[in-house]
């Protein structure tokens, strides 16, 4: 209850006001901007990857002139100069279709028996020169894990102590170890893989072998998790305060 004693509550100043108000506007655009200028970026680089590997009669300016009947030189005076009604195109994304389309088109011939036999043929040369095969068989296993075999993905998330007891870790499941490796370790049961990513790049990390007894799996999703290690820790799954009591 207040008094006629109890000091009136300060309001706060102009400036506190606006501040406040700037912040919370910076909180709202900047993760739509920077989404914005990722994929502007991305696809001006793609766009400034495949433009150098396109004919110049595919060109867009070739095209649209070509349409248009303006040719690219003219004759003046006797001299072939380039022609000033020229139109220059600079149309961002058209790379970025050509690259789908492309890749499209390759895939569905690597899938066909002529396309096989071909691949077979090249990755038998490539397989014959020495420091050309180490490069291509990293990035062929690289390509197929991420991109080739996307249904194998991590199964679930999960807590193990790392790097020593008492010290908890955020880890993903990925398979249940086989081989020498399970054989070699003398576990009594199950031993899985677990990766361990780093903060903030959680495609870097470790790859570690646990008992399944010593993995506590979460209930977390594993999109969840991974928001967890990007953040360092800010961004809990659903906006949940880690202080908070599970109910």
């Amino acid at each position: 209850m207040n008094t006629p004693f109890d000091p009136e509550p300060r309001r706060p100043s102009l400036f506190s006001r606006l501040r406040a108000s700037f912040l919370t506007g910076l909180v709202v655009i900047a993760p739509v901007g920077l989404t914005i200028w990722l994929i502007w970026t991305v696809i001006g680089w793609i766009d400034g990857f495949v433009w150098p590997l396109v004919p110049g009669v595919w060109q867009p300016d070739a095209l649209v002139n070509y349409w248009l009947g303006n040719p690219r030189f003219v004759e003046v005076n006797g001299v072939r100069i380039e022609n000033p009604d020229w139109i220059h195109v600079n149309v961002r994304g058209v790379g970025v279709i050509v690259f789908l389309t492309f890749t499209i088109f390759i895939g569905w011939i690597a899938k066909g028996y002529i396309g096989r036999s071909l691949i077979r043929y090249a990755e038998s040369l490539v397989e014959r020169t020495p420091v050309v095969r180490s490069i291509y068989s990293g990035i062929k296993q690289i390509s197929e894990t991420v991109f080739a075999q996307s249904e194998r993905s991590f199964e679930k998330a999960c807590l193990i102590e790392y790097p020593r007891q008492g010290i908890w870790a955020i880890g993903f499941v990925s398979t249940t170890a086989k081989g020498e490796v399970s054989a070699r370790a003398g576990s009594s049961g199950n031993l899985l893989s677990i990766f361990v990513p780093t903060t903030p790049n959680p495609t870097s990390g470790f790859l570690l072998f646990f008992p399944a007894e010593d993995v506590i799996e979460l209930d977390m999703s594993v999109e969840d998790a991974a928001k967890l290690v990007i953040s360092a820790g800010l961004v809990y799954p659903n906006g949940k305060d880690p202080t908070t009591p599970p109910q």
